[in-house]
């Protein structure tokens, strides 16, 4: 087993200049701190050659056929990588595309609904959908692309149901609506949260002061830092937690 040599990375963080949220400075020390990782370059592809992980169950050149029948140009194109064919289709035909596969393809199972930033100048965004038909033992998935002066997308809620949660964590993630949704709410974070943790420019460090986190010991304060075992040091332990200030009659 071999393993790749990592190269050190200096990472710095802004810290917040809310002095309510921001860690007592130091003095001497600057408005920066530095996070240090290792970061593994990605492997070059390798030309040439089939996926030999690839399986029978995505190859479905004649599901697309049907669908360029149907719908002509509501399918913008077929990709191919690494034996998986995955079909672009034109955002406001996905839920007739959808209700096409289920009713008369058999693909009753909607197995995923996700997002993704390409972080390009048009279509910025893409919506995927992976469906399966245990009929066939086949699986399909489907893309939209969403431009970011318009972030909407049709729901599938109507044709999936299993779509609703699924919907709602692409929303939350990426901040893509999903028109018609019966249930158009933020999945994890706050609903007043001012950001999408999932699009390009959102620090993989977190942005600190912008969400309250719970305290590092019971009766501490809330944390405004993503990082504090980074910056701060660890996380007391029950024995090295400071005495309690509640009183037997509170």
């Amino acid at each position: 087993m071999h393993f790749r040599q990592g190269r050190r990375v200096t990472a710095w963080v802004e810290m917040s200049t809310d002095a309510e949220h921001s860690p007592p400075a130091e003095e001497g020390m600057p408005s920066h701190r530095a996070l240090d990782f290792f970061f593994t370059p990605e492997d070059a592809a390798t030309p040439g050659g089939d996926n030999p992980l690839s399986q029978p169950t995505t190859r479905v050149s004649e599901i697309i056929e049907a669908l360029c029948d149907r719908f002509d140009q509501a399918i913008l194109g077929v990709e191919e990588y690494a034996g998986e064919q995955t079909v672009l289709v034109d955002t406001q035909r996905i839920a007739d595309v959808c209700r096409f596969l289920k009713d008369e393809q058999s693909f009753l199972y909607l197995s995923d609904v996700g997002g993704a930033d390409r972080f390009v100048e048009e279509d910025r965004f893409e919506v995927f959908y992976n469906l399966v038909s245990f009929e066939k033992e086949k699986r399909i998935r489907l893309k939209v692309r969403v431009d970011e002066a318009a972030l909407t997308v049709p729901t599938v809620t109507e044709v999936y149901r299993a779509a609703n949660w699924n919907e709602r964590e692409v929303y939350d993630m990426l901040g893509i609506r999903f028109e018609g949704h019966p249930d158009m709410r933020r999945m994890f974070m706050p609903e007043d949260f001012e950001y999408y943790p999932q699009r390009k420019e959102f620090p993989q460090l977190g942005i600190p002061g912008s969400l309250p986190l719970p305290p590092r010991t019971p009766e501490g304060p809330l944390q405004y830092d993503p990082f504090p075992t980074a910056h701060e040091g660890p996380t007391p332990k029950s024995y090295q937690e400071p005495p309690s200030q509640i009183t037997e009659e509170e």
